[in-house]
């Protein structure tokens, strides 16, 4: 492989017990762009330091993960990039699949692994077949096809390769899965903190947010209401519910969905960051 041919870009945040793990499964000639959501130079230095091929771009604070990797995707000069999730860890072969599949696809514009249960019974004839969507934790990019427009920054959490799928269908471009391509994933990990409520109230607030925002996005402001509704109004019920039976945590959690349907309807920046300190 060429050394021009493929980058690596890997989003973090407090990520430091998984990012090695993710690293060392890096072939060392690729070259690899760390986008870490804060200002922690020392963690910078650390991976700088062990990692030669790495390159960590501190963000100066939480910005998502939409800016975070536009950010390393705008750095690469590469005719690929591979966007990983830190928890992601390759198998031997799996730069090698994803390579040998561009070659099979040169019109590709994402390729995606394909080792969840959910999509291996759609792989009956071949091994690899076209989809709608990724899975955001390891997405291959052509980057030959996009002109620097990447992830929709209005999204912090949640949504944001959807909507680059959903960008990419309507310019008409191939995505594909390729059940060959091994990379194995653990999932609402990546963050090393013990603070799980604040984390929690995070996930529910974006989650609620962007799900507003997505269907306004591509339905209108109408629709969007129409299928928000229901979770409007039961996260309404349970923050009064949980408020009458002073469970606080329960209460705080369902608030923070109300605030972040609130919040997109009217119009609103996805605002919240969770204190994890």
């Amino acid at each position: 492989m060429e050394s021009n041919e493929l980058s690596v870009v890997i989003v973090t945040f407090k990520s430091k017990a998984k990012i090695f793990t993710c690293l060392n499964s890096i072939p060392g000639h690729i070259p690899v762009y760390v986008v870490e959501n804060s200002n922690n130079d020392i963690f910078k230095k650390e991976i700088e330091n062990k990692y030669p091929n790495v390159k960590c771009i501190l963000t100066g604070e939480n910005r998502g993960y939409a800016v975070a990797n536009n950010i390393g995707l705008n750095k690469v000069t590469s005719k690929f990039a591979l966007v990983l999730n830190p928890d992601a860890i390759l198998s031997k072969d799996a730069i090698k699949n994803f390579l040998n599949t561009k070659e099979k696809f040169k019109n590709f514009w994402l390729i995606g692994p394909a080792n969840n249960q959910s999509t291996k019974n759609n792989f009956a004839v071949k091994d690899i077949i076209q989809v709608d969507n990724l899975k955001g934790f390891a997405i291959f990019f052509n980057m030959t096809k996009f002109q620097n427009i990447f992830f929709d920054e209005n999204f912090f959490l949640y949504f944001e390769e959807i909507d680059l799928c959903k960008f990419v269908k309507k310019k008409n471009g191939e995505i594909y899965l390729d059940k060959n391509i091994i990379i194995e994933h653990e999932g609402a990990s990546s963050v090393s903190i013990n603070k799980k409520i604040n984390l929690e109230k995070s996930r529910n607030w974006h989650w609620m947010w962007s799900t507003f925002y997505f269907h306004k996005k591509y339905k209108g402001f109408l629709i969007a209401l129409i299928i928000i509704f229901p979770k409007f109004f039961s996260s309404l019920i349970k923050t009064l519910f949980y408020q009458i039976i002073f469970d606080n945590e329960k209460r705080d959690i369902y608030f923070c969905r109300l605030s972040g349907i609130f919040n997109s309807m009217l119009g609103k920046k996805s605002w919240y960051r969770p204190s994890l300190d």
